[in-house]
C-alpha cells in the first residue's frame, strides 16, 4: 500500500493578517489515488469508507513542545486496532481542532501511522499600534492572548473584535482592528494589533414625537445624551453610546412618572446612522397620557392588635398633590420605621391603588399586614479591596439576627451606590441555613475616589486665578473625606485643609475639621488683610428635611497698611491693633425641601445660625446669619424662578469693637451691580481718603428668572433677568466724615447671559442701579467663570 496524506496548512506571512487555509484530500479523491497506486479497481466510494487499516505503531514528527502522548491522545488511534478511512479523517480533525498546530499531516507507512505536525509559534510579545484614545494598559486587560502563550489565530481574531467593541462603547463605530504577526527566531512571533480608531459617531440630533406638555428642549435636559454642538470637540456626552440611550429611556420614564404621568410610555427609540457613519439622529416616540393626583389616602389594618390610626397620622402626602411613586415609597418607609419603634418587626405595608379616570386621581390605601417571620442570618460582602466592611455595613439599617425587610434591602443598595465609592453595587438575598433565615450578599466593584484637579477662575473684580485641589473621598478606605486646596488670584491667596467623618461612631453623625489661611490685597481699599481659622463641628439630622450643626471656630485676623496708604482715622486705628483672636461656639439649623435628581423644580431652603464669641479670644460678640431660598419652574418647566433672601448681624459685647475684617461687605457676590466694597458705611474726605468700612448688619433680597432664548440648546446659552434690593449698614464707632452708617436702600436691575462652555459655566451680568448713594461704586458689567481641567 502506498503512502497517502491528510494535510492542513495555516500560512502566515511576516506581518500579514492571520489566515487559515485547510488543504486535505477528500475521501473520493483519496480513494481514487489509492486505487491507481495499488492497482485495485474500486467502483464506489463506499468501498473506500469500508476499507480498514491496522497500524502497529504511531510515530510523531515535528513536535517540539507538545509531547507525543498528547498528539496520540487527540488522534484517538490505538495500536493494532482496525481503523477505517473515516476514522482516520476524524483523527485528523481532532488534531486540527486542538488549536495547537499550524500544519497537520497523517501518512500511513506500512504498519506505522506517521503524524507530522508543525506547532503554532509562541507569542513573544503583544503590542498595539495606532491607538490614542485607549491606552496600551487598558487594551492589554481586554485581550485574551498573552505573552509566552501558544498563538491562536482564532483567539487573535476574537481579541480584535473585543478591542473594536471597546471603541464602539466610546462611540467610535468606524474603528477597525487588524491582528498581525511578525516571525521571530525559535518559533516565536510578535502579535501586533493595528488599530484604526476612526472618528466619534456623534448624536447629531435628539428629537421627540408625541410630547405635547413638555418641549423637546426640556426633555433633552433630562437625558444624559446630548446633541453635538459647535464646540463638539470638547464634549463626550454627545458621543453615541447604545448603553447611554438605554439609560436615557429610564430617566425619561422617571421624569414623567415623578410628575404624575402614570400612563407614560416610550413606544420606541430609533437611532439612524448617517451615510458617513459619523452621526446619529435619535428619536424618542412617547405617549404622555394625563397627569394624576393623589385622591383619598387611607390606612387599614389586617394585623390583629395593630391600630391603623397612628400610621395614618404619620403620612405626609395629601389629596390633591401630584402623584409620584417616590412619595408612596417614602410613606411606606416612614410607616415601617414607626412599626419598628412600636416593636412590630414583621409588619408589612402594601399600597393598594384605585384609579379614578373621571377626576384623574389615584386613591391609595395602605394595608398593614403581618409578614413572614424571616431573619437575617448574616451579611457577606465581596469585592471591596480598599473600602472597609464597616463602611458598607453602616448603610444597613439592620444587622445579623434582625427581621428581614425586602424594601429596606432595596434602599440599602441605593445608599451604598450613593456613597460614590463603587462603580457597581448589588445587594441580593438568598436562603440561609434554615427556611426562616436569609443571607444578604453584597457585591461591589471599587471605583476611583481620589482626584487631583487644576482649576481656573476669572471675574471682573479679582481677575484671573488658579486653583489646585486634592481630594480623597474614601480616605484609607474608611469612607472619610480629605481635601487640600491652594488657590490664588492677583489679590488673594488661600490655603485650606478639610477632613470629614460622615459616620462618627457608626451613627448618622457628621464630624468635620477645617484649617484655612488667606492673604488678601484689596483693590478697593488701601489695606491688606491676613486671616487664619480652625473650625470643627458636628451635624446630625433632626428630621427627614432638617438638620442641626454645632460648631466651634477659632479665628485670627490682622489688618496691615502700606506706608503710603491714604486712609482715614477709623481704619488706621483698626490697623494699629495687634493680631486679633476670636473664639466662638455656634449652631446652624437648616430645613431643606429642595428636591434633587429627577425633579429639581421646586422647594425651599431655610437656614439660620448664630456664633457666640467670648469662649476665650480677644473679643465677645454674637453673629447671626439667615438665608432663605425658594425656587420653582413654570411654563412647563422651561422658565426657572428663584427668590433669595440673605441677612446678617454682628453685635459686639463686653466693650469690644468690630474691625473691617469682621464686618460685612456684600458687593457683587451678594448684591449685584456694585464693586465688593461699593456700598455701605464709608469714611470720606475729599482728596484725602475714601475708605469702605463695611457694616455690622446687612439684608439683601434677590429675584431671578432664567429662560431659553430660542437658540439651539446645544449651544448652551440661556438668558435671565434679575432684581436685587438691599443694604449694609451699622458701625460700632463713628466719625463726622462717615457716610451711610444708617440704613440706606439700594436697588438694581439687570439682565444675564448664561453660557455652558467646555472651560466652565460663564455668566455675564449687565446691571443698572435704580437707587444708590452718591459715593457708591457701581459695577455695571460682571463676568465670572470657574472650571476644573
Amino acid at each position: 500500500m502506498s503512502d497517502w496524506v491528510w494535510n492542513m496548512t495555516n500560512t502566515f506571512g511576516a506581518g500579514a493578517a492571520p489566515s487559515v487555509r485547510r488543504n486535505k484530500f477528500s475521501l473520493p479523491l483519496a480513494a481514487a489515488i489509492f486505487a491507481i497506486v495499488s492497482g485495485v479497481s474500486l467502483t464506489a466510494p463506499d468501498a473506500v469508507l469500508a476499507q480498514s487499516y491496522r497500524f502497529n505503531a504511531v510515530a510523531i514528527e515535528g513536535n517540539q513542545r507538545i509531547p507525543d502522548a498528547t498528539v496520540v491522545s487527540y488522534a484517538g488511534i490505538g495500536r493494532g486496532e482496525a481503523v477505517t478511512a473515516a476514522e482516520l479523517n476524524d483523527a485528523y480533525q481532532n488534531i486540527v481542532n486542538s488549536g495547537l498546530f499550524e500544519t497537520v499531516e497523517l501518512t500511513p507507512r506500512g504498519g506505522t501511522l506517521v503524524i507530522s505536525v508543525t506547532e503554532y509559534p509562541t507569542i513573544n510579545r503583544i503590542s498595539f499600534e495606532g491607538n490614542r484614545r485607549i491606552k496600551d494598559d487598558a487594551l492589554t486587560e481586554i485581550v485574551q492572548s498573552t505573552s509566552r502563550q501558544v498563538f491562536s489565530p482564532t483567539r487573535a481574531e476574537a481579541d480584535a473584535a473585543l478591542i473594536s467593541e471597546a471603541y464602539s462603547q466610546q462611540g467610535r463605530l468606524a474603528a477597525r482592528v487588524t491582528p498581525r504577526i511578525i516571525r521571530r527566531s525559535d518559533n516565536r512571533v510578535d502579535l501586533v494589533f493595528e488599530v484604526f480608531e476612526g472618528d466619534n459617531a456623534e448624536v447629531e440630533r435628539i428629537s421627540f414625537v408625541g410630547n405635547t406638555v413638555y418641549s423637546d428642549r426640556r426633555l433633552r435636559q433630562v437625558l444624559e445624551s446630548k446633541q453635538a454642538g459647535l464646540l463638539r470637540a470638547f464634549f463626550r456626552s454627545d458621543t453615541f453610546v447604545a448603553d447611554r440611550i438605554e439609560f436615557d429611556r429610564r430617566v425619561l420614564n422617571d421624569f414623567y412618572q415623578s410628575r404624575g404621568y402614570v400612563d407614560f410610555r416610550i413606544t420606541g427609540v430609533s437611532a439612524e446612522l448617517s451615510p458617513e457613519r459619523d452621526g446619529y439622529v435619535v428619536t424618542f416616540n412617547v405617549q404622555e397620557g394625563q397627569p394624576f393626583e393623589f385622591g383619598r389616602i387611607t390606612t387599614v389594618s389586617e394585623y390583629e392588635g395593630v391600630d391603623a390610626a397612628p400610621y395614618q397620622e404619620a403620612l405626609r402626602i395629601k389629596p390633591g398633590q401630584t402623584y409620584t411613586p417616590t412619595d408612596v415609597e417614602n410613606s411606606i418607609t416612614r410607616m415601617e420605621r414607626l412599626a419598628v419603634r412600636q416593636g412590630r418587626d414583621f409588619l408589612r405595608i402594601e399600597p393598594r391603588i384605585t384609579r379614578n379616570d373621571r377626576d384623574l386621581t389615584l386613591d391609595v390605601e395602605f394595608v398593614l399586614s403581618r409578614g413572614p417571620r424571616v431573619f437575617v442570618e448574616r451579611i457577606d460582602i465581596e469585592g471591596n479591596t480598599t473600602t472597609l466592611d464597616r463602611v458598607i455595613r453602616q448603610e444597613f439599617r439592620m444587622a445579623e439576627g434582625d427581621p428581614f425587610n425586602p424594601r429596606e434591602i432595596r434602599q440599602t443598595a441605593e445608599r451604598i451606590r450613593a456613597l460614590g465609592f463603587f462603580s457597581s453595587a448589588d445587594v441580593n438575598a438568598r436562603e440561609g441555613t434554615r427556611p426562616d433565615q436569609v443571607i444578604l450578599d453584597v457585591d461591589v466593584e471599587e471605583a476611583p475616589t481620589g482626584s487631583l484637579s487644576f482649576g481656573g477662575t476669572y471675574s471682573t473684580t479679582d481677575g484671573f486665578g488658579l486653583q489646585v485641589a486634592f481630594q480623597e473621598r474614601n480616605f484609607l478606605g474608611r469612607g472619610q473625606t480629605l481635601g487640600v486646596t491652594v488657590s490664588g488670584v492677583s489679590s488673594n491667596t488661600n490655603y485650606s485643609i478639610n477632613f470629614v467623618e460622615p459616620r462618627l461612631l457608626g451613627r448618622d453623625l457628621r464630624l468635620n475639621f477645617g484649617l484655612s489661611y488667606s492673604e488678601s490685597e484689596s483693590d478697593y481699599s488701601d489695606y491688606d488683610a491676613i486671616s487664619g481659622s480652625f473650625t470643627t463641628g458636628l451635624t446630625f439630622p433632626l428630621s427627614e428635611r432638617s438638620s442641626l450643626n454645632l460648631n466651634y471656630k477659632l479665628n485670627a485676623r490682622d489688618i496691615n497698611l502700606d506706608d503710603d496708604s491714604d486712609v482715614g482715622p477709623l481704619l488706621r486705628a483698626e490697623a494699629e491693633e495687634d493680631l486679633r483672636y476670636s473664639s466662638s461656639v455656634g449652631y446652624t439649623y437648616a430645613y431643606d425641601t429642595r428636591l434633587t435628581g429627577l425633579n429639581p423644580n421646586a422647594g425651599i431652603l431655610l437656614e439660620f445660625g448664630q456664633d457666640f464669641g467670648g469662649v476665650g479670644g480677644d473679643v465677645e460678640f454674637i453673629r447671626s446669619t439667615a438665608r432663605a431660598i425658594a425656587q420653582t419652574a413654570v411654563w412647563n418647566e422651561d422658565v426657572t424662578l428663584r427668590a433669595t433672601f440673605r441677612a446678617g448681624n454682628i453685635s459686639m459685647l463686653g466693650g469690644s469693637d468690630s474691625i473691617a475684617t469682621d464686618r460685612y461687605r456684600i458687593g457683587s457676590s451678594i448684591m449685584r451691580g456694585f464693586t465688593p466694597d461699593g456700598i455701605g458705611p464709608r469714611q470720606y474726605s475729599p482728596g484725602n481718603y475714601d475708605d469702605a468700612l463695611g457694616g455690622t448688619t446687612y439684608a439683601v433680597a434677590q429675584f431671578d428668572a432664567e429662560f431659553p432664548l430660542g437658540l439651539p440648546e446645544e449651544l448652551g446659552i440661556t438668558g435671565g433677568v434679575f432684581y436685587d434690593v438691599g443694604s449694609v449698614w451699622g458701625l460700632d464707632q463713628s466719625d463726622s466724615d462717615v457716610f451711610y452708617e444708617d440704613f440706606s436702600l439700594r436697588q438694581v436691575v439687570g439682565v444675564s447671559l448664561f453660557w455652558d462652555t467646555p472651560v466652565g459655566p460663564l455668566r455675564f451680568n449687565w446691571t443698572t442701579a435704580l437707587q444708590k448713594e452718591d459715593f457708591d461704586e457701581e459695577q455695571t458689567f460682571d463676568l465670572s467663570i470657574r472650571t476644573d481641567f
